[in-house]
């Protein structure tokens, strides 16, 4: 072993993979604010949503609270291939940092990727970008249950 914990689970077949990626784009409050897959073909490459009506603030730019929603999905979304079939994965701690403002109209690209799978938690760091430009960052706990 290469010092890592080393993690037990079922395979995760393409299909059920592809069901959990869709049950996460059905949410309601994901399709309110037109969250949309940069890669169909990766959902582990993340989100990206135009900043429109449904996520801006009286200051016309993206409200803080959705930023940190949509941070959190993305780590859920890198974490998903790692999950076996028998298990979910819930936030069970999350920190953001807001870097800077994001204007109506913008494009935002979110990212995550999975620093560490254990059995019962997993910790992921996420990003927020617009045209390259670092808005925002975040690092998510989720704990691991049977399902």
């Amino acid at each position: 072993m290469s010092g890592k914990l080393a993690v037990m689970k079922d395979a995760v077949t393409d299909a059920l993979l592809a069901d959990r990626v869709q049950g996460v784009l059905d949410v309601p409050f994901h399709q309110f604010l037109g969250m949309r897959l940069r890669d169909t073909a990766h959902p582990e490459h993340g989100l990206r949503i135009e900043v429109a009506d449904a996520a801006v603030n009286n200051a016309d730019l993206l409200h803080g609270g959705i930023l940190a929603a949509l941070l959190d999905v993305a780590g859920y979304l890198a974490l998903l291939p790692e999950l076996g079939s028998g298990e979910g994965a819930v936030t069970h701690d999350a920190s953001v940092s807001l870097i800077k403002a994001v204007p109506r109209g913008s494009i935002l690209q979110v990212t995550g990727r999975v620093v560490r799978r254990g059995r019962n938690l997993a910790f992921v760091q996420s990003e927020a970008t617009v045209d390259g430009v670092v808005v925002a960052i975040g690092q998510v706990t989720k704990s691991v249950m049977r399902i």
